[in-house]
């Protein structure tokens, strides 16, 4: 299996791979056309990225049947194209969760004692413990978390370890799950900044978080309070955050920015990244060595997985609801040549099949298929798959709506 990887990525990955009999081809920094030229000519079966964009010309380049984000979004892959040519997308969700908390809260520190204006002064010659000395802190103080999932939960002990009781709000939010993390549940986004002296974000961008944050959310923060985000800028409506930290004021850390460059290095213009009330970091929620290794592992044991079993663990294109209306159930000899036929009478009939196991019983004498279809056979071409072969012991249909 040929892996090609487009962006930087841990020796040990690229290690693991070569053992498992992949043959790497590693171009940290290709991306756009000069990617997609590099899929044409070295034609891999799998391709792995991280902050590349991988857009619908790089995927029809070659024979791609696999794409890993070694990271935990994938809002940089054209999924959609990436399905209609059935290839795979896959990620590696919570192995960088905790070190995208610790730099949550290195922000909201970082905010609170206001160290990187400290560190400027002092590099200017500049010593001014009077007006530095002048901070809130932390203990008591309510963070508000805007999503509960892997890097969400992270964040939790870590509050209760600087004595911050946490309220937040997830749409798989219940009362009783709140109960267990030690949270209070809110019902919305807008009830959790009303409640909080510090909101951090940790969400999946997809469509119904895009924007999700706007006017109604940031009119209901508290004047200067914190805004952390580490997870993506297109959560939130730039407009709407720009007049806060203008107007209210709050203070906002963000290690994401509309405008960042797409790669490790480039010019960086941003109209809030610019504001005197903003601390930035350079999107390295995720950069840790902890982090970057514990991704790499999980990249190998996907296309290791994919290579020698064809499943792809943590795929994110697979259809949670397909157009099938029932199952067709075959009980029969495990014998070759028995589901060929079957299929073939489907064919015949312009019925549509949408997924299909066949589970072989110990012993390897006999199986049972389990065929999706699209439509309901009528009992004519139930007849003829059971007379398709001798070696058929049962078949009948389940409706499934």
């Amino acid at each position: 299996m040929r892996v090609l990887i487009a962006d930087s990525f841990e020796q040990s990955g690229i290690d693991r791979l070569q053992a498992i009999g992949c043959e790497v081809i590693n171009r940290p920094g290709t991306k756009d056309e000069a990617l997609a030229k590099e899929v044409a000519a070295s034609l891999p079966d799998v391709l792995v990225v991280r902050s590349t964009k991988v857009t619908e010309p790089i995927l029809a380049a070659g024979a791609l049947k696999l794409v890993v984000r070694a990271g935990a979004g994938y809002n940089t892959i054209d999924v959609a194209a990436a399905s209609r040519r059935g290839i795979y997308v896959s990620n590696c969700p919570g192995k960088n969760s905790i070190a995208v908390a610790e730099l949550a809260f290195g922000l909201i520190v970082a905010l609170d004692r206001r160290i990187p204006d400290n560190v400027i002064s002092l590099r200017q010659g500049a010593w001014n413990k009077a007006a530095f000395s002048k901070a809130r802190g932390l203990h008591g103080r309510t963070l508000g978390l805007i999503g509960v999932g892997q890097i969400g939960r992270e964040m939790i002990p870590r509050a209760r370890g600087f004595g911050m009781p946490v309220v937040a709000w997830s749409r798989h939010l219940t009362p009783e799950r709140a109960r267990e993390l030690g949270v209070e549940a809110k019902g919305s986004p807008a009830e959790v900044a009303s409640a909080a002296d510090i909101v951090s974000v940790h969400l999946a961008l997809t469509a119904e978080t895009r924007n999700l944050l706007g006017t109604e959310f940031f009119a209901a923060m508290r004047p200067g309070a914190f805004f952390i985000n580490t997870a993506r800028a297109e959560l939130v409506g730039q407009e709407a955050l720009a007049r806060a930290i203008r107007e209210k004021p709050i203070r906002a850390g963000l290690d994401v920015f509309a405008s960042e460059p797409a790669g490790g290095s480039g010019t960086f213009s941003d109209a809030i990244g610019a504001e005197q009330n903003v601390y930035g970091t350079h999107h390295i929620g995720a950069s840790t060595e902890q982090a970057q290794e514990a991704i790499a592992a999980e990249t190998v044991r996907i296309i290791q997985t994919f290579r020698e079993s064809g499943r792809v663990p943590n795929a994110v294109n697979l259809a949670r609801v397909t157009p099938a209306t029932c199952v067709l159930i075959v009980r029969h000899l495990d014998r070759p040549g028995i589901l060929a036929g079957v299929l073939d009478v489907i064919s015949a009939a312009h019925i549509n099949v949408q997924e299909m196991e066949n589970i072989v019983f110990e012993g390897a004498e006999a199986a049972v298929a389990r065929i999706h279809l699209e439509t309901e056979p009528d009992a004519a071409v139930m007849a003829k798959v059971k007379e398709s072969s001798g070696e058929i012991l049962e078949a009948s249909v389940i409706a499934l709506r």
